[in-house]
């Protein structure tokens, strides 16, 4: 049975959680996540979060709410598109493996690899021969990149079908969201099915004891968020860095520097 058809009312009977009991749960966690990421940076770990499950399953909003205040320049977030031509004809892990981190950095794959066994295999976009090649190759991959050093956590968001229909009219209707509901969302409706018995096949085969997946029930987007991320906090050891004090030095001051005239400079005009 699908992990999802089992889950996918497992957080519907608790009551709505308090907005701002939200709001300080994660004000708390963020903080912990600067926390986390300085540590990386000291210890120079390789950090690979990799964010998989269903449209609108809340995968994006999650990764919004960690990367939120975290430092971009070692905290990374890498959501390719659709192959060019010429990585097509690549080795199938080869532009994942571009984007892996270095000493000190944390990369959040938005949709990873894992396209193969999902909607590369359902929608007909790889051969049968290059989708059982990757089951069999993924695992030594993942185990090959762990054995590097590359610390690999795997999260897939489960959402029930009720709720994924909510949040895809939700998008058709408000215009700030329309642009999350794509062409392929559209025609994956018709495919539920299909892509719930590829997410089977996928954890059979994948969910191994050096990298396991960690679902998380997603009907609930507050509580998706909150618990995502006291997981991904609990997974590392980290202690807290000390910051250098820094002390700031006297303004520059020149006597003899004129500003330009205001009248000569551009402004953005003051509608607000």
């Amino acid at each position: 049975m699908s992990h999802e058809h089992k889950d996918k009312h497992a957080s519907n009977d608790k009551e709505k959680l308090d907005k701002k009991v939200y709001e300080h749960e994660l004000e708390k966690l963020q903080q912990e996540l600067v926390k986390l990421l300085e540590w990386i940076k000291f210890k120079k770990l390789k950090v690979v979060v990799i964010f998989e499950g269903r449209d609108a399953a809340g995968k994006g909003s999650v990764i919004k709410r960690i990367t939120e205040y975290l430092n971009p320049r070692f905290c990374r977030v890498v959501a390719l598109g659709v192959p060019t031509e010429k990585e097509k004809t690549q080795w199938y892990f080869q532009r994942y493996v571009a984007n892996l981190p270095a000493g000190g950095e944390m990369v959040l794959l938005d949709r990873s690899w894992y396209n193969r066994a999902g909607v590369e295999h359902v929608m007909g976009f790889c051969t049968p021969e290059e989708y059982e090649e990757f089951l069999r190759s993924c695992p030594e991959f993942e185990r090959m990149l762990i054995r590097s050093g590359i610390i690999l956590i795997k999260y897939w968001f489960s959402v029930s079908d009720e709720e994924q229909e909510k949040r895809f009219q939700e998008r058709l209707t408000n215009p700030a969201k329309r642009w999350k509901i794509s062409a392929m969302d559209v025609e994956s409706r018709s495919h539920w099915v299909e892509y719930s018995k590829a997410k089977d096949a996928m954890f059979q085969h994948t969910d191994i004891k050096q990298a396991p997946w960690y679902v998380v029930n997603a009907d609930d987007k507050m509580r998706a968020r909150l618990n995502c991320m006291h997981h991904l906090l609990s997974l590392i050891p980290y202690k807290e860095v000390i910051p250098e004090k820094i002390t700031l030095p006297p303004k520059q001051c020149d006597m003899s520097y004129i500003r330009p005239p205001v009248s000569d400079q551009t402004f953005v005009p003051e509608v607000f």
